[in-house]
């Protein structure tokens, strides 16, 4: 069981222009909710474990998720509204993001929710806002701390300014995070805003320095990066596709990557320390073929097991 703990949320994206302001269309979102329906429609069950809400935002979140096949047993109903995201999408695809409201439901998960989450997890997945904000990012830190050494740790920072501004927030969560980390999936560009100074390949030895047993830098269209101490740091193209929106883009590929693991039996610290180099790119490949899908499409809209390999 994979356990994906962090925000499920509404993403609102503007539709056009309308006489008196926009025409919004709003889609079920957050970083591990699609992290969560990615792995089910992978093949793998997960466990979601976030803050939903009982707002109509919030059912149609834990609908959506059930529906996926995401078991949501773990997951905190507490008493407060769900968060909505605007998705500003540039002309090359990229977006941005605002967040609308503060004491929302994701932030609102608390320790003594952690009896939810079961001990024997294969996998724990943490990451993006959800670790910077609190209450949740103490109630995640002491989930982690639990879990190190009897769950592999994967964490995707994800980082999102507009969310939390305070870049010594995000530095510090990720100094916290790494000791204790198996498998870290990172952008170039989350490096860039938190460590302006170091280029990837020098991250990727930090990391791997402070423990982290394998590392992948996403690099949009430059493809991928990727190192453990025994394969070595190795480089993959992108994949060269006509790109809608890259919404969902890293989601898809940790899904991907966790997926893969999962299936090859490679779920362990253990069995990331001793990758060897095909295997290593196995992974990558499959991670990278599910992005590309994504990023073919409007919105996360993540693909099932079924497309990513049909494009083999």
């Amino acid at each position: 069981m994979i356990v994906v703990c962090g925000e499920a949320l509404f993403d609102v994206f503007c539709d056009g222009d309308t006489p008196a302001g926009y025409a919004l269309s709003a889609r079920i979102g957050g970083s591990p909710f699609n992290l969560a329906v990615g792995l089910a429609r992978l093949g793998v069950a997960p466990l979601f474990f976030g803050g939903l809400s009982n707002d109509m935002f919030g059912r149609k979140l834990a609908s959506a998720l059930e529906s996926e096949g995401v078991d949501i047993a773990a997951a905190p109903r507490p008493p407060a509204p769900t968060a909505l995201v605007t998705v500003d999408v540039d002309a090359g695809g990229v977006p941005s993001y605002t967040l609308y409201g503060s004491a929302t439901a994701e932030r609102a998960v608390t320790a003594a929710d952690l009896l939810r989450v079961p001990q024997d997890a294969d996998a724990i997945h943490v990451g993006s806002y959800c670790m910077a904000v609190e209450p949740v990012a103490s109630t995640l830190k002491a989930l982690v701390t639990r879990q190190h050494g009897r769950s592999l740790i994967a964490f995707d920072p994800n980082v999102r300014l507009t969310i939390q501004p305070d870049r010594k927030v995000w530095n510090d969560a990720i100094t916290w995070m790494l000791p204790v980390t198996d498998l870290l999936k990172i952008s170039d560009e989350d490096i860039s805003l938190v460590y302006p100074d170091r280029t990837p390949e020098e991250f990727i030895g930090m990391a791997l320095d402070a423990g982290v047993a394998l590392v992948v830098v996403t690099r949009g269209g430059q493809g991928v990066l990727a190192a453990t101490r025994a394969a070595g740091t190795h480089t993959l193209p992108a994949q060269k596709i006509e790109v809608i929106d890259t919404v969902g883009a890293g989601d898809t590929f940790q899904a991907a990557l966790l997926s893969h693991l999962s299936r090859h039996r490679l779920l362990t610290r253990a069995a990331l320390l001793a990758l060897d180099v095909p295997a290593l790119l196995a992974a990558l490949r499959f991670a990278g073929r599910a992005a590309a899908i994504t990023c073919s499409r409007r919105g996360a809209d993540l693909p099932t097991l079924e497309e990513v390999s049909a494009q083999t």
